[in-house]
């Protein structure tokens, strides 16, 4: 059977980032995408210009139709907004017994806030607890931590202080910091491993935590081990920086999106 996938997380109208993101990443890696639509937001290349949230309930509604007919295989949780919609997924996710990947969405990449800032509590307490893994980038990891993350060992290090906080791994991306070289850090309590690579410089880098998370749900859901699941995501996030359409009406400012096809 194919691999059902549930993508709780915000609506891009830019089609980069968000819900679109995610349905095109779990398509193109054979899953089966099903969605529980948090916020809309109005977005494009330039940036978000403004959020929607969706009532809490139908959020909570989206879930339980998709789980209750189809069913599902993986979890993956981006963009949540708010405390009342955070506390309408954890409850809808009540007695779940499937890979969930929590991507803790904070900021978008133009800098707009897409969370709550007492909302963050209730993530930690409700949701990661959760997780099968958590997928923070450095500002996420820092802000998560409340330590200063400069350099890949201090990634591992909050990585290591973020696991003991309740998720069963943390995938903490590096792309944040500087050099040539990027480097990120799969923590678990059996240990830790890096996957290095040269960065691929590019403006159209629009929406890499969503399809990164949601390659990896595919991944755990179609029954891949975590090491694998991430490999082969971080594949598909650096083959769609390879493959960018290069879209967006400014070419010196903004955004664009990935390049979206089934991984070569």
């Amino acid at each position: 059977m194919i691999a059902r996938i549930l993508a709780i997380a915000g609506s891009d109208s830019g089609g980069g980032a968000g819900i679109q993101a995610d349905i095109k990443t779990i398509t193109c890696l054979g899953g089966y995408a099903m969605t529980a639509v948090t916020a809309i937001t109005v977005q494009n290349t330039l940036g978000v210009s403004a959020v929607h949230a969706v009532p809490p309930e139908i959020v909570a509604a989206q879930i339980r139709a998709c789980i209750d007919d189809i069913g599902v295989d993986a979890i993956k949780i981006g963009m949540l907004g708010n405390e009342a919609i955070i506390n309408a997924v954890a409850d809808a996710l009540e007695g779940v017994r499937v890979p969930i990947v929590l991507d803790p969405v904070m900021i978008a990449k133009g800098g707009a806030a897409l969370i709550e800032e007492e909302a963050v509590w209730a993530l930690m307490q409700r949701l990661l607890p959760m997780a099968s893994v958590i997928t923070p980038n450095v500002p996420e990891l820092a802000a998560l931590t409340e330590t200063e993350v400069e350099d890949a060992a201090d990634m591992l290090l909050a990585a290591q202080e973020l696991l003991n906080a309740g998720p069963k791994a943390v995938l903490a991306k590096g792309g944040h910091l500087e050099g040539d070289q990027l480097t990120d850090w799969l923590v678990t309590r059996q240990g830790h491993l890096a996957f290095a690579d040269t960065r691929i410089v590019t403006r159209h880098s629009h929406g890499t935590g969503c399809t990164l998370s949601a390659a990896l749900a595919c991944g755990l859901g179609q029954g891949l081990a975590l090491p694998d699941a991430a490999a082969r995501a971080r594949a598909f996030v650096r083959q769609g920086l390879e493959r960018a359409p290069g879209l967006g009406s400014r070419h010196d400012v903004g955004h664009g999106p990935l390049g979206f096809f089934p991984l070569s």
